[in-house]
Order: C-alpha cells, then sequence, then structure tokens
C-alpha cells in the first residue's frame, strides 16, 4: 500500500507559542545541569536526581484492568537493546493485567509498514510512531483512535502541556509521548581527552579546536553515523537551530523558506568545516556513510586508548549503545552540550508516540500503562532512554549524567523545539534513501556542494510538502 506522502503536522497554538519564545531557559538548564555532573558524576551514581518526592510507589501508581485472555501486537522500529529492554515493560503490564503481549519489530518508515499490514487485514493493535508527522497520517487514513479516558488522565496528571500537544491532531488527542530525546548532546571517551589534553568546548570554534587537538593526539576525532540518514539530519539541525535562530527553524520545518534560503547556505558551509576535513572524520566521509548508528558510538568507547574515534554526537539514547561497551557513563564516557554556533546552545528534541490502531479495553490499557509514570520508571532504571512523563523520579535513571540529562527536559516543560526532519512528510524527512535522509549523505561525500546540496534539499521538499 502506497503511503500518502501528506504528514505535514499542523502545530497546536501551544506549540506554536512554544516556539515563538526562543527558548533559552532550556539550553540553560541542560548546559547547567550537565557542567555540574559530567566531569565527576561515578557509573553507579544513584543521586536524587530530579526526584522530588512524588515519585513511583513500588507497588505502582496505575490502575489497570483484569486482561486475561486478552492478546496485543504492538510494533515499533526499535532493535537490539532498546527493543529489549521495551520487552520488559510490556513483561511488566502481561504481570499486572493478565493479557499476552508480542512485539512486531517494525520496518522504516513505520508507516509504509503499517500500510501493509494494514492492507492485509492485520495491523498491530499498538505502534509507537518516531515521527510527529507519522501521527498525523495515521490520523488521516483512519488509522489511528482517539486517546481513551484512563490514559487521557494519565497525560494530564504527567506531562507539560507540550508533550500533549503533541499527541493531538484536530484538537483531540490521538497519541501518548511513551520517549523522548534530547539530540543536542556530544558523547566523548574521557581517556582520550585526558591524553589529548582536550577541554570540553562550549562554542563550534571551541569544538572544532577541540577535535584538532585530539586528532594531534593520535586519535580520529569524531565519530558519524552516516549509514542512517536520520543522524545527519539532527547535526544539521543543531547547527541550524544555533546559528539562525528559532523563528528561522519554525519557518524552515514548516516549508515557510525554502531551502535555498541563505541561513541553510551559512548552516551547510558550518558542517563542512567539520564533514569536509577527513581528518576529523573516522573513516573519512566514505567510511562514515558505512557506518551505522550502533556502530558509531560502540567504536568510539572501545579499543583501549586507541579507540576508531573520540567522541560521537547523538542524544541520550547513545547510553544504550555504551552500556554495550565496557565503558561506564560518568568516568569512561562522558557529555557536553551541543556547541554553540550562534549566540545560544540548540536544545533539538525528538520522540515516540504510542497510537492505538485496533481499538479494545487492552490496546487502551496499554496506552494508559505507557503514560503512567510505572512504566516510564521500568526503562528509565535500565538506561539509554529518556522519559517526558514529570513523575518519574530522577533516581530511576541509573547514573548522574542521565538524571541531569532527564532533569534538564522536566525542567524546560513546554520550551523546546521538536526535531524538524520529524514534522516534515515523511517522504522528506522520515524515508531512508530518500528526501532530506538521502541529500545529507551526498552532502558528507560531497561536502563543497552547498548549493546543488540546496537545490535538491529544496526540490525534494517542495514536492514532498506538496503532497
Amino acid at each position: 500500500m502506497r503511503s500518502n506522502p501528506r504528514v505535514r503536522r499542523s502545530p497546536s497554538h501551544s506549540e506554536r507559542r512554544s516556539r515563538r519564545a526562543a527558548r533559552a531557559a532550556a539550553a540553560a538548564a541542560v548546559a547547567g545541569a550537565l557542567t555540574l555532573t559530567a566531569c565527576g558524576g561515578g557509573g553507579g551514581d544513584k543521586g536524587k536526581g530530579n526526584d522530588d518526592g512524588k515519585g513511583t510507589p513500588s507497588g505502582g501508581s496505575v490502575s489497570l484492568p483484569k486482561l486475561d485472555g486478552a492478546t496485543l501486537e504492538v510494533a515499533a522500529v526499535w532493535t537490539g537493546a532498546e527493543q529489549a529492554n521495551f520487552k520488559k515493560v510490556l513483561a511488566e503490564f502481561e504481570k499486572r493485567t493478565g493479557a499476552k503481549v508480542t512485539f512486531v519489530p517494525a520496518q522504516d518508515p513505520i508507516i509504509n509498514f503499517l500500510g501493509s499490514k494494514t492492507a492485509g487485514g492485520a495491523p498491530p493493535d499498538v505502534a509507537l510512531l518516531p515521527q510527529v508527522g507519522a501521527v498525523k497520517q495515521a490520523v488521516d487514513k483512519g488509522w489511528a483512535k482517539p486517546v481513551g479516558p484512563d490514559a487521557q488522565a494519565q497525560l494530564t496528571k504527567n506531562y507539560a502541556q507540550g508533550w500533549q500537544d503533541l499527541g493531538k491532531v484536530g484538537g483531540k488527542q490521538y497519541a501518548v509521548y511513551y520517549k523522548a530525546a534530547n539530540k543536542s548532546l556530544v558523547w566523548y571517551n574521557a581517556k582520550v581527552f585526558e591524553n589529548a589534553g582536550a577541554k570540553e568546548p562550549g562554542t563550534w570554534k571551541e569544538f572544532l579546536a577541540a577535535a584538532h587537538t585530539v586528532y594531534d593526539s593520535g586519535v580520529t576525532p569524531v565519530s558519524v553515523g552516516g549509514a542512517d540518514g536520520w543522524t545527519l539530519t539532527d547535526w544539521f539541525e543543531n547547527v541550524y537551530l544555533s546559528q539562525a535562530g528559532p523563528e528561522k527553524y519554525d519557518q524552515l520545518a514548516q516549508h515557510k523558506i525554502k531551502w535555498t534560503d541563505p541561513s541553510v547556505k551559512d548552516a551547510l558551509t558550518t558542517l563542512a568545516q567539520l564533514w569536509g576535513d577527513k581528518n576529523l572524520i573516522a573513516g573519512g566521509p566514505d567510511g562514515a556513510l558505512q557506518t551505522e548508528f550502533p556502530a558509531s558510538v560502540t567504536q568510539t568507547f572501545t579499543g583501549g586508548d586507541q579507540p576508531k574515534a573520540g567522541m560521537v554526537f547523538e542524544g541520550d539514547f547513545v547510553g544504550v549503545n555504551i552500556a554495550e561497551t565496557k565503558a561506564k557513563i560518568g568516568t569512561d564516557a562522558k557529555v557536553f552540550p551541543f556547541p554553540a554556533v550562534g549566540d545560544k546552545a540548540p536544545v533539538v528534541s525528538g520522540g515516540d508516540a504510542a497510537v492505538v490502531l485496533k481499538d479494545s479495553k487492552a490496546a487502551q490499557a496499554l496506552l494508559t500503562f505507557l503514560a503512567s509514570p510505572d512504566a516510564a520508571t521500568i526503562q528509565a532504571k535500565l538506561g539509554g532512554y529518556l522519559s517526558p512523563n514529570k513523575n518519574v523520579p530522577g533516581s530511576a535513571y541509573p547514573n548522574a549524567v542521565q538524571q541531569a540529562i532527564a532533569k534538564a527536559l522536566i525542567a524546560a516543560g513546554d520550551d523546546f523545539r521538536f526535531d524538524m526532519s520529524d514534522q516534515a512528510p515523511q517522504a522528506f524527512g522520515g524515508t531512508p534513501g530518500k528526501g532530506e535522509w538521502k541529500d545529507l549523505q551526498d552532502f558528507l561525500k560531497n561536502p563543497k556542494d552547498v548549493a546543488g546540496t540546496q537545490a535538491k534539499l529544496e526540490s525534494d521538499a517542495a514536492a514532498a510538502y506538496k503532497g
């Protein structure tokens, strides 16, 4: 079944209000919190984090119905440790309700996967959608069902209004944001930085200087998972938000300005300062384009004193992949906020939203569970996960670094910018080998072609936004 590319989401009043305000507080919260923890927190730190005494009691905070004999299928694109950890959340739901839940691995783009399942008469009961636009498309196609009253009560109790609004279409609640992401972080190998005498940078100029310092010590400084195009969109968004500012970011996200705008040229030119220097990228551009995201992380934290790279950019979920190495977050693996290219450091967020595709008592109960602190607390303890649920205790996160990231997200409230490519039509911002993903992969291969890249981006965007 061919997917409908018209997935651009009309932002709610709350989101428009949130996006217009410049949101310096969120950047300050992230920078301040990480500064306090990243330089000294031990990997096993069980500090208080943002626990204010309102956390989840051990017996559970949400009442769930008995569902003996009920069966559910839950689809998501998660793999590896992320999938394994989510299955533990589903296992707890099974234990409490008596329902049987099967996890269905989905392919990206998930809307195409769901379209095939729906056309065959066998859609999953619940799906986790990684793009805002995908939620809108699922509603437009008549697949998604409204959130029930019990799940809505959990949302109202546990979520800032901005996160609630992201799950609304036409003013009606269709989705629960179970997983969030702070996508403005750079993780680094502490031993590499120590050996090189490199310091945590605060600006893009300092970041490039630190990269050269690491290179001079004998280690390639930056790992890029270019085989996965979404990582490259995250690079672009952080540079663009900091350099062009939030107003331009919102305009480009809605295609109210073209990708041929001078602000895009400036951001690509800035990225080329890094991507165009083969000495700074592990494996050079060609190697980066063959490196998938998980490997971009693990190669940074394996290899002793000679890892393949000294640092890697991506969100808080990098912790899942670091956990597959012997490195300990807070000691061996540390983190700093994405450097400021303009006046302020960027804060870009992403997230995965649960939607009901086959309405039933059991499906709605699962959404209620996922909207509660109980579910999120289970996965928070496992690491590599961040919840937008404000009533998840900070102490649930396994180390001081992750506690600080979670605290900063909750402190930001409605003050965040959502991932730009996830707001775009999926044909442009969310499809492997096409649109922005492919255009930025081509740019990584040839960073000198700024104008040509802009032209391709605008051509692909224009086609996708027109639907």
